[in-house]
């Protein structure tokens, strides 16, 4: 059994599980079925999801979106493993949260994932942070929250671009794990791309069709998430988790920082 359920929290009509998948790229693919909606936040690793609403690469910050009775189908052709937590909605509970929506007129997704947006990235790093400290009772307002800001955010989604090659999806994946890997010191374009065997344009159009934000976007977004986690599940100085997660100084960590989540380090800790 290559994937590991652990539920956090359940209520009426959802629930949400930590999945953990050690599938390695010489493993076959699964194929499963969604039995309700489903919303999986990825914060480790890469694959590919393919369903009936099109085949995308999912990386750390990007949402999988699942309907119900849809069958599904993760690859790991470009590396090993993957964690994600995975909300769960019956079809009742996120047709009450659209009624609350203007705008959302269809129960369902008509894409297979969300890109890692801005508008999400402090409520995920909420959710993982919540999975860290076992706060359990965090997640039904989060749950509720997540639903309601991904119904909106798919609403206004054009749709996934015209799919780049399995070649090029597995480059962004080593670029990705590269990123994890080493997200606390300087990493170029150039060096991207060098680790990739392909021209620095080419890697940065590529990266950006599959992981929906460009390489310094997600280093920095990786940086960050990774500071807010840990400004909500410790106790250490501000500073000392700014310069760990890799900035330089602490004025530009809290400029970034209420750039991406919307308010100042402390006042986010504090909150």
């Amino acid at each position: 059994m290559t994937t590991a359920q652990k539920t956090l929290a359940s209520g009426h009509g959802w629930h949400v599980s930590d999945v953990i998948c050690t599938a390695a790229a010489g493993d076959k693919p699964f194929e499963e079925e969604h039995r309700g909606f489903c919303v999986a936040a990825v914060t480790r690793g890469t694959f590919r999801y393919r369903t009936r609403q099109g085949t995308a690469m999912l990386t750390p910050g990007a949402m999988l979106l699942g309907n119900p009775g849809a069958c599904y189908e993760c690859g790991h052709e470009h590396g090993a493993g993957d964690r994600c937590l995975s909300f769960h909605f019956s079809p009742a509970y996120l047709e009450r949260v659209m009624a609350e929506l203007p705008g959302a007129k269809r129960l369902g997704f008509a894409d297979p994932r969300l890109p890692p947006l801005p508008a999400l990235a402090p409520l995920l790093a909420e959710a993982e942070a919540a999975r860290e400290t076992g706060d359990g009772g965090a997640f039904e307002e989060l749950g509720l929250r997540l639903a309601g800001a991904v119904v909106t955010a798919a609403a206004g989604s054009s749709g996934v671009a015209g799919a780049p090659s399995r070649r090029d999806q597995k480059r962004v994946a080593e670029a990705v794990r590269l990123i994890e890997l080493n997200g606390e010191r300087p990493l170029s374009l150039t060096e991207l791309a060098d680790g990739t065997a392909t021209s620095p344009f080419h890697f940065l159009r590529t990266f950006r069709q599959v992981a929906g934000m460009t390489p310094y976007q997600f280093l920095l977004r990786t940086r960050l998430h990774r500071a807010a986690v840990r400004l909500r599940s410790s106790d250490s100085a501000i500073s000392t988790i700014a310069f760990d997660a890799g900035f330089n100084d602490l004025s530009t960590f809290n400029r970034r920082f209420r750039r991406e989540m919307g308010e100042a380090p402390g006042a986010y800790r504090a909150r």
